[in-house]
């Protein structure tokens, strides 16, 4: 069944318009980071074969771990990950997805074959080796049609957490998925009032609306900065993206050691239609469920997941 607090945030957006943008008071805002327009030192970046700039940090030596981000947020969103890893000996790297964060906002390219490309075009660049893959939500879609389409020649393990795959979006094959009104409530936040949606939906994604949650204010804060660093058009495009691709055939096609994490408390990707199935569609394959833990699992309990993370990074 598909979880009630997305569908009623999703149903409460589909009733506001531009109108409620424009009637919102923007003194109600938070003040917008100034990190990006401010930056004078150059930030590194990869140009696309369509010509778009993606960001990317990339820290440290050793065998490399590259992290691909959520919807809609940033590499910003893996710092717990990336200081983390980095301390262990890894060189860690991650990128702000086109039209997210400090990339390029290019008008055109929001769809998981474009994704999948340019984290190649990324790959490649940096000559990576030995990459350890880890995608969390719409990230670990794009992990997985990255190697759909690229294969694992320069892949060595591949780990998928809170992951969209196989497909979020109910349909005759897919009867647990979500309904399209989910998508489009959506879809109608992102255009209507973007700031408000955005803020409205860390409850759900961190499990704050559960009895037994510290909410954190500085971690609501920090995924609505990095949401509004991006661009309206690529959040937009990207909910297709994510709700109705299908990767069923992309999973078959891992033949890596992967390590599948979901929490049973994912009110944004439900566990069940996910993680689980996943994880019998990819060869060679360890599923992991974590009661409990939300979809922001990474950030609100990262004591627990990156140990774990880390004993599949270093198993041989």
């Amino acid at each position: 069944m598909p979880d009630e607090s997305l569908i009623q945030i999703s149903r409460r957006q589909l009733l506001l318009g531009a109108a409620a943008m424009l009637a919102f008071p923007a003194a109600a805002l938070p003040a917008a980071s100034t990190t990006a327009s401010t930056r004078t030192t150059p930030m590194s970046t990869i140009k696309t074969q369509d010509g778009t700039q993606i960001f990317y940090k990339d820290w440290g030596k050793g065998q490399p771990i590259v992290f691909s981000h959520g919807w809609p947020l940033s590499s910003d969103d893996w710092d717990g990950q990336m200081l983390f890893f980095l301390q262990q000996g890894f060189r860690v790297i991650a990128h702000d997805r086109r039209g997210h964060g400090r990339s390029d906002q290019a008008w055109t390219g929001h769809d998981m074959d474009t994704y999948a490309d340019d984290l190649a075009a990324l790959t490649e660049a940096l000559n990576l080796r030995e990459a350890i893959h880890v995608g969390h939500s719409t990230g670990g879609g794009e992990v997985a049609r990255y190697i759909g389409r690229h294969g694992t020649r320069r892949v060595a393990k591949a780990v998928l957490i809170g992951a969209v795959p196989p497909i979020m979006l109910k349909t005759a094959a897919n009867p647990g998925g979500l309904p399209m009104e989910v998508f489009d409530g959506i879809r109608a936040g992102v255009a209507g009032n973007r700031a408000e949606f955005y803020r409205d939906i860390t409850i759900p994604f961190y499990g704050y609306n559960r009895p037994e949650a510290k909410v954190s204010e500085g971690i609501r804060q920090h995924w609505w900065e990095q949401g509004m660093a991006g661009s309206i058009k690529a959040h937009y495009d990207c909910v297709k993206a994510f709700s109705e691709t299908d990767f069923t055939e992309d999973l078959k096609k891992i033949d890596v050691p992967t390590l599948i994490l979901h929490g049973d408390a994912d009110q944004i990707v439900p566990y069940q239609d996910a993680g689980v199935l996943s994880a019998k569609l990819v060869k060679n394959s360890t599923l992991k469920i974590y009661p409990g833990l939300p979809h922001g699992m990474c950030t609100t309990n990262p004591e627990i997941i990156n140990p774990d993370l880390l004993a599949f990074f270093i198993k041989t």
